[in-house]
């Protein structure tokens, strides 16, 4: 009998990573960078990149995405490479995921399922948990018969229905239950954070997205002061939306959240399952769309995000740019990119979440935010009613106070929700001063009584 230790250790992969633009797409241009990329996706979920391959389509094989011969060579490189994994850059139908691995005979994920494989590592809530379970599920379903292979000499049909096709069925079943019951939980989530979102009505809230990695979180960070806040030099390194205070100048304050960061090719059904966590965004009175400065392919990310905001319904809500990491480049590159982003983007910020003082023109242009989108009212209470003249000191920000007979009129910024319970008290609300910049239509012009 045998006394050396069992070895519990999970083997690395080894992957040969495979990219394969359209040769009419403007991704041949970035090969490079998308193999990178996917190289760090492979290196966070804990494989070895091995080699790569690449080809140019005019159109994906309808059987193996990529022509006969390429595959025929990535068999080659396979034994060559001692290679256990090959990883596409592009998302594979289940009928072409299950031939290639037919023909090279070894395991095949596409970019989807790799970015799956990555968040479910990553999630620690609860939530997040149950938000990437039901992603999987969904990516599953239609790939039951690759996952059955096993079973594929068993005969199925009318009158012969072998214990494969059972198994499928039941297994479909199965699945379908479990996506039932992630929604429906997923709708308590929902509901529960809509009572915490109804309890912040009062405060200016700005949500941080952008591409992963982009340095969202160290912003957050920075700004609240806070190394309670997880950061990470890796993709993904934040899944769950997190909130914190921040106070902007003037002894003001904002909600700051920290969402899910993007990627390009972002599996849709990821995104589907986390609309609950992105609707901190659409929440927000501002979006601050952060981009990493310092990587040569940031205008790709740029409309990669712009892309997932407008999927989300997001591309209409007050947003600015912020480009971070400015302290990562050349004051010769800092320039250049300047000029470069005036052009493009006007009134964007550009930011160092590492530097000293970094993050103040932020601040100041969130103080600044803050006030254009709150209009300046007068409020008219009648001096008897205390309660509302401390809500107005509540829940606004006061800028002075006169006496008017038997009335106090109160000069104030308020938010939308606290104009309509004063006006609902029998508060008379004039505006004085309009907003140059809403987050909805209604607070463009607040009727008069």
């Amino acid at each position: 009998m045998s006394r050396e230790p069992i070895n519990l250790t999970q083997p690395v992969e080894r992957a040969i990573l495979v990219s394969a633009p359209f040769k009419r797409s403007s991704a041949k241009h970035f090969v490079d960078e998308h193999l990178q990329e996917l190289a760090r996706l492979a290196d966070t979920a804990g494989a070895e990149v091995v080699g790569t391959l690449t080809q140019q389509l005019d159109r994906p094989h309808p059987g193996t995405y990529l022509g006969s011969g390429k595959v025929e060579e990535l068999k080659h490189r396979i034994k060559e490479l001692g290679a256990t994994l090959v990883i596409f850059d592009d998302e594979l139908s289940p009928a072409q995921g299950k031939n290639v691995e037919l023909i090279v005979n070894t395991r095949v994920m596409d970019r989807a399922e790799l970015i799956l494989d990555i968040f479910a590592t990553r999630a620690r809530s609860s939530e997040a948990r149950m938000q990437v379970e039901l992603a999987q599920l969904e990516y599953l379903l239609p790939r039951l018969t690759r996952m059955w292979t096993h079973l594929e000499k068993m005969r199925g049909g009318i009158g012969m229905r072998g214990p494969g096709e059972t198994q499928l069925e039941t297994d479909r079943r199965l699945i379908q239950h479990r996506i039932r019951i992630l929604k429906e939980r997923l709708a308590d989530v929902e509901r529960a954070r809509e009572v915490q979102r109804q309890g912040r009505h009062t405060h200016f809230r700005v949500a941080l997205v952008g591409y992963t990695n982009a340095g969202k979180s160290s912003i957050l960070r920075s700004m609240a002061n806070d190394t309670d806040v997880f950061v990470e030099d890796r993709l993904f390194a934040t899944l769950d939306p997190l909130t914190r205070e921040v106070e902007v100048g003037d002894g003001y304050t904002v909600l700051l959240t920290d969402t899910v960061g993007f990627i390009r090719k972002l599996p849709h059904h990821l995104v589907a399952s986390f609309r609950a966590t992105l609707a901190e965004a659409r929440e927000a009175d501002l979006l601050l769309h952060v981009i990493d400065s310092s990587h040569p392919a940031w205008e790709e990310q740029r409309d990669v995000v712009d892309g997932v905001l407008h999927d989300l319904g997001l591309s209409e809500r007050p947003l600015t740019y912020i480009m971070n990491k400015m302290d990562a480049i050349s004051e010769e590159e800092a320039a250049s990119m300047r000029e470069r982003v005036a052009n493009l983007m006007p009134n964007s910020l550009f930011v160092s979440a590492l530097a000293t003082d970094g993050l103040d023109g932020l601040k100041a242009s969130l103080l600044s935010s803050m006030r254009n989108q709150r209009p300046i009212l007068e409020v008219h209470i009648p001096a008897s009613n205390g309660r509302l003249m401390a809500e107005v000191h509540r829940d606004g920000e006061v800028l002075d106070q006169r006496a008017d007979d038997d009335m106090i009129v109160l000069r104030a910024r308020l938010d939308e929700r606290t104009i309509g319970r004063l006006r609902q008290a029998g508060a008379r609300v004039i505006v004085t001063q309009g907003v140059t910049r809403s987050s909805s239509p209604s607070m463009r012009s607040v009727p008069l009584p």
